[in-house]
């Protein structure tokens, strides 16, 4: 919602490049994790998006929808959102990251167990970690979560996995 507010505007899209050297990006919904690609830039101009809410400019191109503007305003000033996208990176990225190794054309069949148990334990880590809980408590999240990730996995096994993984040397 905010990437399109700014760049479905000319003036507001003017703005925000006199502010930053990068551009948001148009990633596609259909791109692979194009939401994680999304909040990875918005991360990179984090400085620039807040600049560019508390110029005059802003306040004087922003009439055309005055609410929008005001909620797009109080997220990229909000510490707390931020703190959210932080997290929410912090945690997906042992899923983007495996994914990503797994989306070449580098032979890696034989690997995906082992990135599997890793990505799990990195994923809880994070997880555990932002509720300041011991590793033998529950944590709904995670619970949910861990059931996604089993779910994909379940639908995505095969026992082609299983036998690269067991003929690998390591």
């Amino acid at each position: 919602m905010i990437r399109n507010f700014i760049m479905n505007h000319s003036m507001r899209l003017a703005i925000f490049n006199e502010c930053s050297k990068l551009k948001l990006l148009a990633v596609a919904e259909t791109q692979f994790a194009s939401m994680i690609v999304m909040l990875k830039r918005f991360k990179l101009v984090k400085q620039q998006l807040q600049t560019m809410v508390i110029t005059e400019k802003w306040s004087c191109y922003r009439e055309d929808d005055v609410n929008k503007a005001r909620l797009v305003k109080e997220k990229l000033l909000d510490d707390t959102w931020w703190d959210l996208v932080d997290y929410i990176l912090s945690f997906i990225d042992p899923i983007y990251t495996m994914l990503r190794v797994c989306d070449t054309d580098k032979p890696c069949l034989h690997l995906v167990y082992g990135m599997w148990d890793s990505m799990i334990l990195q994923v809880k880590k994070k997880i555990y970690a932002r509720e300041n809980r011991m590793d033998f408590e529950e944590s709904s999240f995670w619970d949910v979560v861990k059931q996604i990730l089993e779910d994909r996995w379940n639908k995505s096994n095969n026992p082609l996995h299983c036998l690269a993984h067991s003929l690998n040397p390591m």
